[in-house]
């Protein structure tokens, strides 16, 4: 009897073991971006995300130029309780309008109800009579209660063709599940103003 209770408990810690061990499933998110731009012609942009455990695949479309894509892979990094940070390195390729090789990060630091993120990417335009530049997005929230989340944002960006290269302005957000809308108003009340809506969904 002694024998087949140690046998029982030992599956029982295999089977918790292996449990333990059952490798990290595959999430991902798509999130559509409609940008209009005062006095420009309206055109729509997507970001495709996938990750498994901390390895980062993302895809984005008319991020760069309109008529453009690009592609990375990136491996996230992550730290702390009360204050977290998250950190990912990404390298990838642009093609289309913009193309060229990507290096850029990533990074998100969370305290409370307060949160900070920032993409940049640095790309080596091999287009006639192109550039480098380096493109930015950058978020300050705060979520006051958990469907709501509104901030600052600011991005660097030549899609748009003004003069101001940084765009400034502020945003919100209301996320129910796997559901996130959101609405950025970039340059109020500027004649270089930039509305974009966007809907995510995670999986």
């Amino acid at each position: 009897m002694r024998r087949a209770t140690l046998f029982v408990a030992a599956l029982l810690a295999a089977g918790a073991a292996g449990a333990e061990e059952k490798p990290a499933a595959w999430e991902g998110s798509i999130t559509g971006y409609w940008n209009a731009p005062k006095g420009g012609d309206d055109y729509g942009s997507g970001i495709f995300i996938a990750t498994h455990d901390k390895l980062h695949l993302e895809a984005r479309i008319n991020y760069e130029a309109t008529h453009a894509q690009s592609a990375f892979i990136g491996w996230t990094f992550s730290t702390g309780e009360d204050v977290t940070l998250e950190a990912r390195p990404i390298v990838g390729y642009a093609g289309g309008d913009v193309r060229g090789p990507i290096a850029g990060f990533e990074a998100a630091v969370g305290w409370g109800k307060v949160d900070w993120y920032i993409e940049a990417e640095y790309v080596h335009d091999r287009t006639e009579g192109a550039s480098a530049y380096t493109y930015a997005w950058s978020e300050l929230g705060y979520r006051p209660i958990e469907p709501l989340r509104f901030g600052i944002v600011t991005q660097r960006t030549r899609v748009y063709g003004f003069d101001r290269e940084l765009q400034r302005g502020g945003f919100a957000q209301l996320t129910f599940g796997k559901i996130t809308g959101s609405v950025y108003w970039f340059n109020p009340g500027s004649h270089e103003q930039v509305v974009i809506g966007a809907l995510g969904i995670s999986f």
